[in-house]
């Protein structure tokens, strides 16, 4: 399957404990007092993906009720908790692709971004989740890139969701997958620096 118009859902993985930053990604406020997890699914979705599946972690209880104040409707925004969240990224990548795998009706590909990315814009998930530069559909993998550096969004087709979970263990995500298939990279640079924040002392420097 193969259409301009496919459905893609989004994926936020907010799993961690945010060990270097000190406290979960997901519980962290930007200076103007926006949650990163927030900003995370508004991007998504102003971009097109519906719904949006949160896959949370460490302190999920607490960043599900911050999340519910900002967004109410279970529908358009879902929680997955993720089992195993302590051994890293492949976890949370897991059961977020898990989780939307079972969404009905079904989806064509997900728009999945990293909770610690607070710069990240609708206008990104836009350009990765449109059908330019070429058809979406269930074969699609892409990948923003941001002054040549690979970051958020990824766009995975459904048709990769089984061998991608298959692949990836430990704290090692999408990126070695996407690779090695031949994702289409994206330039993003006009439209945002696509930096994670690991620790305090980067959101200083932003």
């Amino acid at each position: 399957m193969s259409t301009a118009h496919a459905s893609v859902a989004g994926v936020v993985l907010a799993a961690g404990a945010g060990t270097r930053f000190g406290m979960p990604k997901a519980l962290v406020e930007s200076a103007d007092g926006t949650l990163w997890l927030v900003n995370a699914v508004r991007s998504l979705l102003g971009g097109g993906c519906a719904p949006v599946v949160v896959v949370l972690g460490a302190r999920a209880d607490e960043a599900e009720a911050l999340l519910r104040r900002s967004f109410p409707d279970a529908d358009s925004v879902r929680v997955a908790r993720a089992t195993g969240w302590e051994s890293g990224m492949a976890a949370s990548l897991r059961s977020g692709l898990a989780a939307a795998e079972a969404l009905v009706p079904e989806v064509d590909a997900v728009a999945i971004v990293t909770v610690d990315v607070p710069s990240l814009g609708s206008a990104e998930v836009r350009r990765l989740s449109g059908p330019e530069p070429d058809a979406m559909g269930r074969q699609t993998l892409r990948q923003a890139t941001f002054s040549g550096r690979p970051g958020h969004p990824v766009v995975i087709g459904r048709d990769h969701w089984k061998a991608l979970s298959d692949s990836v263990t430990g704290d090692v995500g999408a990126r070695p997958y996407l690779v090695q298939h031949g994702a289409r990279l994206i330039g993003c640079s006009d439209l945002g620096d696509g930096a994670d924040v690991d620790s305090p002392d980067d959101t200083h420097e932003r």
